[in-house]
């Protein structure tokens, strides 16, 4: 078990992301497989992964990870938080035992020397995770030096950037991680109450006030993810770092990959972005629609 992981955990400077995802564990199952795999087809414009190599980075409950692999991809699924990779194993055990072709590890995405000796990879997956790194854009720069130079491809997701909110957010998260345990579950309530309280009034007087509600009904989400247990890693996961989705594009446009998909947030979710090495994809980039983040 990586001792820094667990040391940063019990210091409460690091939101402890495995044992969410551990209980998380319980509720997968085959639509929500479909969900993730149709995530990645949609993303990436790849509807086949055979042939393909994929790079996990936070790898998480393993969900993504086991998504590629039954598209075809030979996986390699790294996790700084020990729980996580154990999460991905037990996916993996239950899923596609004893398969060569996905190696599941404990790594940090911030050691040079670790990420450079795990190769190149034809595609790059970092959804959600290195704005939680403590370090977003060297985490970042780490996982662009992973992509194949000739043809690779980068999907990333990262906080969007708004302004004094985020600030904010940066606080609620901080509180969250720095209080006795015995409080989390009270706290998680009241800010839960308090986001889902304004989301309902902004679409009440928008005339739409079910298309807020109808979300705060269901467990499942996009992506085959749960709303439970997105909620605890949206109102604890810290380190939290943040970015508008035009300083990503340009950022990725300046290091050599062309946009060819994206969804842009306009409220507190996440900016994604899939992009690959310029010169190896020659459509018109794709723009999957915008969120609001709620």
């Amino acid at each position: 078990m990586n001792s820094d992981a667990t040391q940063e955990i019990g210091a409460r400077k690091r939101f402890p992301f495995g044992a969410n995802w551990l209980r998380f564990l319980a509720t997968v199952d085959e639509q929500r497989i479909s969900a993730a795999e149709a995530s990645l087809q949609a993303m990436l414009q790849t509807v086949d992964f055979r042939g393909k190599s994929l790079l996990d980075i936070g790898c998480g409950s393993g969900l993504f990870s086991l998504a590629a692999r039954r598209l075809g991809a030979r996986v390699h699924s790294v996790d700084f938080d020990p729980r996580s990779v154990a999460c991905t194993e037990e996916l993996r055990r239950r899923y596609s035992p004893d398969d060569r072709d996905w190696q599941v590890e404990q790594g940090s995405v911030l050691d040079r020397q670790y990420m450079s000796g795990l190769g190149t990879f034809d595609i790059v997956y970092t959804w959600g995770v290195l704005h939680h790194t403590g370090a977003m854009w060297l985490a970042l720069e780490n996982a662009i030096g992973r992509v194949e130079p000739t043809e690779g491809k980068l999907f990333i997701a990262i906080y969007n950037d708004q302004g004094w909110k985020s600030h904010v957010w940066w606080f609620v998260k901080l509180i969250y991680n720095s209080m006795p345990r015995l409080f989390k579950p009270a706290f998680i309530a009241l800010v839960s109450f308090v986001a889902n309280l304004m989301l309902i009034l902004k679409y009440t007087v928008r005339l739409k006030p079910m298309s807020a509600i109808r979300p705060l009904c269901a467990d499942q989400r996009e992506r085959g993810m749960s709303a439970k247990y997105d909620r605890i890693d949206w109102i604890g996961g810290f380190p939290y770092e943040f970015a508008s989705f035009d300083v990503l594009g340009q950022y990725l446009e300046a290091r050599g990959f062309s946009i060819i998909s994206s969804i842009r947030n306009t409220s507190h979710g996440c900016n994604e972005l899939a992009a690959q090495v310029a010169g190896a994809h020659r459509g018109t980039p794709g723009v999957r629609g915008e969120s609001n983040g709620e």
